[in-house]
């Protein structure tokens, strides 16, 4: 049997080579749950995976992709059986494993958890690892007791993947939500997710860069990082946090610990990859019931494994608005 997979090549060392290949069972790196994949999604890591010394990229050939869902083909482990439909996000899937870009993958059971009711797998892959991380920060922050009557939340980045699945999540749940965005013309796209407000990037950019500012935000979820997630917390109220997930704008930081000292508040790291199984659980659970489904379908922009990889150089970019979902058979 024979499936198609998009496969990065080193060609030297600077070079990489991203083409469609043919390839049989065997290939399959090890794993003891064979999946036929339905639907991946395009990242921004996986447009990272892509480009030559990218640093994620641990061994050639790799076929990326850091998400899939799909249905099991075969399996050794008793927790799943043939036909049952299954998600994977993270897990270093598609950075040293071989990961959704493909029609077939093997992989650890302990990497997947079973699709919830009420979804298809085209929705969680519509959802995907931005949307899984998007929840992961909603949980953050309401473990650390938000709730929507205490003010407005900031999301960052909100026109992206991360920040678009959060602030329709949030928006649901009865917050107020300002959205943050560097591209104007996506401000009816966030109005639509639910956005009480639209804020431009630069209005966050030009604030000053004293330690503490107005007590303005309730919580942030932050898909930037950088000098965005320095500012935003001087602007945090009293004991409020900051769930940051993405590192768009840097790994650096230039902040002060003066909001963390005189302000009670939170930086929360977010990080999708090796979450414990039952978190997982219950992060797909509330995804499935707490994300408005007419709303998720408005953030799809379909695809097929062709498109790929000028939708991952796009996404570099910052050109790509809400969910590419892939469908791997089409």
């Amino acid at each position: 049997m024979t499936f198609n997979a998009l496969v990065v090549e080193k060609t030297d060392e600077s070079n990489v080579s991203v083409a469609m290949q043919s390839l049989t069972l065997d290939r399959l790196p090890a794993g003891n749950v064979t999946v036929a994949i339905e639907y991946t999604t395009v990242n921004y890591k996986d447009g990272l995976c892509m480009q030559p010394n990218s640093g994620f990229v641990r061994n050639y050939p790799l076929v990326p992709g850091i998400d899939f869902a799909g249905t099991v083909e075969s399996s050794d482990d008793p927790r799943y059986k043939p036909g049952d439909k299954v998600v994977l996000t993270g897990w270093r899937v598609g950075e040293s494993h071989w990961g959704g870009y493909s029609q077939k993958a093997r992989v650890n059971a302990d990497w997947l958890v079973p699709l919830p009711d009420g979804l298809t797998t085209r929705q969680a892959m519509a959802i995907g690892t931005a949307g899984f991380a998007a929840i992961l920060a909603v949980l953050a922050l309401e473990d650390h007791g938000l709730t929507p009557n205490q003010g407005e939340v900031l999301v960052t980045g909100a026109a992206g993947g991360v920040g678009s699945i959060a602030t329709a999540v949030l928006a649901k749940l009865g917050y107020q939500v300002a959205a943050v965005t560097g591209r104007p013309e996506t401000a009816d796209y966030l109005k639509s997710l639910g956005a009480t407000r639209i804020l431009p990037r630069g209005e966050i950019d030009t604030i000053s860069q004293k330690p503490l500012e107005s007590e303005t935000w309730a919580g942030c979820v932050d898909a930037v990082g950088g000098e965005m997630l320095a500012r935003v917390l001087g602007q945090l109220k009293y004991g409020a946090s900051v769930a940051a997930v993405g590192l768009a704008g840097g790994a650096a930081m230039p902040a002060s610990v003066i909001p963390f000292l005189l302000r009670g508040v939170n930086l929360l790291g977010i990080d999708s990859v090796m979450q414990p199984y039952e978190r997982r659980l219950v992060g797909w659970q509330r995804l499935a019931t707490d994300l408005p489904m007419d709303k998720l379908e408005g953030m799809i922009q379909p695809a097929n494994l062709a498109d790929v990889p000028q939708l991952a150089s796009d996404i570099l970019k910052g050109q790509v608005k809400g969910r590419v979902v892939v469908d791997v058979n089409a």
